[in-house]
């Protein structure tokens, strides 16, 4: 094991020689290198150890924060380089970079990878000593937990050779559904905690080992995680020690995790909290002589530490082609910024407070690029309080137990130091979230304005894609004037093609509050579901206001392509919206003031309405608007027909004609040559440049 610890004050003394020997005149540059077969003796000055033994990199990469930080000390012109060469180091505590590891515009720091090879900091335990043994009829891996592990609070994820494994489920795949909560009355208490609900008899069983079991429960927009403290078969109860922050609804999903007698597959994991003892199910070829096991044990790995209100930024320093993985964040296991919350079962929305694996406060003009942030137990990345002007590029963010990358915060800073800004997050895979908590978002942004967001992928996430702004209704906000465009946004509310949807209320990009400045642009929307209500592909949310969206392409929606519950004076422009399962666009609001423009879009379904909502009054402009009805059936503008619509002032310039699609169930919109000079305004758009570009 690589360990990290803390470099003791007799270590100054080599620190001293090791800056000494990378320091002398006529040196521009430091470079340090840290190796796994390293020693935090040697100087670090040699990529590999020399012949003798007597020097060589280093062992540890926090030691080699300390050395860098004694020669920036000492010559703040010099750049710096720290080079890791291939392996995996278990970190004991996160790495923290503060305003004093800082570089310079003209000389950065960089942390990077030896060239060709792939370093991994890691937050983790590897788990060894595995025994064979029997378990539930079968054969099974045992291993007792290490000291450490059986300190810290139970891991809920765990890896095996570098793929996540799944915790003893039931069922083991899909979810099942509550039948109630006992004694509600009407889904208009659903605000109200309950710590029970009731379930279809024969779904679940009174297992012995049931007190060690979560109960995931997905009510609307969010899921509470409920351990278990009685089953009761007979009255088909499940009931919780804690409460869930929705009350459970008829037809909402469930699921367990951590039960022993579940403990049937390969691949398949149960840690026994008593007996400190992990049972694992190994996949099949894998012998305890070729396998890693990895457990998480630290809430982050990497931790920059600027002090934005007094003007101390962590600034300038570069992060190349770098893993950080193996994190886990829990309610009973803060990150150093977070309060313990051990009686709580959810968050409000987005999994707010959940940090990132690696996180940031008062960064400023720090890059990630071709990093990989991956197997993690929280978000990947989070730039909070006064982070400005960074850029996150080119790399890969995936396996994540919450999110991708959270910009910004929920509270409104009057300090500029204070507020996030200007960040980019460009030509990145932010893939497979919400493994834990379901309700996180592939990218959000809070109170937080000038950001860029452009040519991503964002895919299979339980809920939604994209998340900008953070004030509901009409009130002061800050997320404003942030880019959103080319970016290939999909399977949002299911991870594939197979899944069924565990929540609600979501889209493919969500907004809220004054969005003055937002443009949502050249981005593709496809393949977005939700449970009871609020698949949408565009989903302006409360108060938005100012925002426009325009030449997005956006299809397969379970509720519809567009809606806006209430805002005021936002523009829909040059977009198409195809395949709405039960509408394409919707309005659930009225108000004094006109809502939104819809203006030379093309609309095109074979199923479902084209309005849902309230439409009893407009507030509302369309116009230059193309519609067609693949399924031949009859076109109803809400309760209007095409004629009484018009009449109304709407649509006085649109058309219902068929846009002549080259292959649209294929997901193929071009639209066929000449046809365009048809349509009622539309200008064609490039939407296959989308997603991260190939780097030249």
């Amino acid at each position: 094991m690589i360990r990290s610890p803390r470099v003791p004050s007799f270590s100054l003394v080599l620190i001293a020689l090791a800056f000494s020997a990378l320091s002398a005149p006529g040196h521009a540059s430091v470079t340090l290198y840290i190796a796994p077969d390293g020693n935090d003796t040697w100087t670090g000055s040699l990529p590999a150890p020399n012949a003798q033994r007597t020097d060589g990199p280093l062992a540890t990469p926090l030691h080699a924060r300390d050395v860098a930080r004694a020669a920036r000390a000492k010559d703040p012109a010099q750049a710096v380089t720290i080079s890791l060469r291939g392996g995996t180091y278990f970190l004991e505590e996160p790495l923290a970079l503060g305003p004093q590891d800082s570089g310079t515009a003209q000389a950065q720091t960089v942390w990077s990878a030896f060239p060709n090879e792939s370093p991994v900091l890691s937050a983790g335990r590897p788990i060894t000593g595995w025994q064979k043994t029997q378990l539930n009829g079968r054969e099974v891996w045992a291993a007792k937990l290490s000291p450490a592990l059986q300190n810290a609070p139970p891991f809920r994820e765990l890896w095996v050779n570098g793929a996540r494994a799944q915790r003893a489920r039931w069922p083991k795949r899909g979810t099942l559904a509550v039948v109630k909560t006992p004694g509600a009355r009407d889904n208009e208490e659903w605000r109200q905690k309950a710590s029970e609900f009731s379930f279809h008899p024969g779904e679940i069983k009174a297992w012995a080992s049931a007190g060690d079991a979560d109960a995931v429960v997905t009510s609307r927009w969010v899921e509470s995680r409920l351990p278990v403290a009685a089953i009761d078969a007979d009255k088909h109860r499940l009931r919780s020690s804690l409460q869930a922050g929705f009350r459970p609804e008829t037809g909402d999903r469930y699921y367990l995790e951590n039960v022993k007698e579940a403990l049937e597959q390969p691949g398949e994991w149960y840690l026994d909290p008593r007996e400190k003892m992990l049972y694992l199910i190994p996949p099949p070829g894998v012998t305890p002589g070729d396998v890693q096991v990895i457990a998480p044990l630290l809430p982050q790995v990497l931790r920059l530490e600027g002090i934005p209100d007094t003007g101390h930024f962590v600034e300038h320093i570069a992060f190349h082609n770098i893993a950080f993985s193996h994190s886990e964040w829990y309610y009973d296991h803060p990150a150093r910024n977070e309060k313990l919350e051990a009686q709580r079962t959810d968050f409000a929305q987005a999994a707010i407070g959940v940090p990132g694996a690696v996180w940031g406060e008062g960064v400023r003009s720090c890059t990630f690029y071709k990093c990989t942030i991956a197997h993690a137990g929280n978000y990947g990345l989070q730039l909070a309080r006064g982070c400005q002007g960074n850029r996150i590029t080119h790399c890969t963010i995936t396996d994540l137990g919450a999110g991708g990358v959270k910009i910004g915060e929920p509270e409104i800073r009057d300090n500029p130091n204070e507020q996030a800004f200007g960040n980019e997050v460009s030509d990145c895979r932010i893939t497979d979230g919400g493994n834990v908590f379901a309700s996180a978002v592939g990218v959000w942004i809070g109170q937080s304005h000038e950001n860029t967001l452009a040519h991503n992928e964002i895919a299979a996430f339980w809920y939604t894609g994209v998340s900008v702004g953070w004030t509901w209704g009409y009130g002061k906000a800050l997320s404003q004037g942030n880019v959103i465009e080319y970016n290939d946004i999909h399977h949002i509310g299911i991870k594939d093609d197979d899944d069924k949807p565990i929540l609600s209320d979501m889209g493919g990009i969500y907004t809220l509050g004054d969005e003055k400045g937002t443009v949502i642009r050249n981005n593709r929307f496809h393949d977005i579901a939700a449970l009871h209500y609020g698949g949408w592909g565009i989903y302006f949310d409360e108060g938005t206001t100012d925002i426009l969206a325009e030449n997005n392409l956006v299809y397969r929606t379970t509720h519809g392509g567009f809606h806006q519950h209430y805002g005021k004076d936002n523009t829909v422009r040059n977009n198409i919206f195809a395949f709405g399962r039960d509408a394409q666009i919707q309005r659930t609001r009225i108000e004094n003031h006109r809502s939104f423009t819809f203006d030379q879009n093309i609309v095109y379904w074979d199923k479902g309405n084209l309005f849902a909502g309230d439409w009893n009054k407009l507030n509302v402009l369309f116009d230059h608007n193309t519609y067609w009805h693949a399924g031949k059936g009859e076109i109803k503008f809400a309760h209007h027909t095409w004629e009484q619509w018009r009449a109304l002032g709407m649509d006085e310039h649109s058309k219902i004609a068929d846009p002549h699609f080259e292959n649209p169930q294929a997901g193929d919109f071009r639209i066929k040559l000449g046809e365009e000079k048809k349509l009622a305004g539309f200008a064609p758009f490039d939407y296959t440049a989308v997603g991260p570009r190939p780097e030249k």
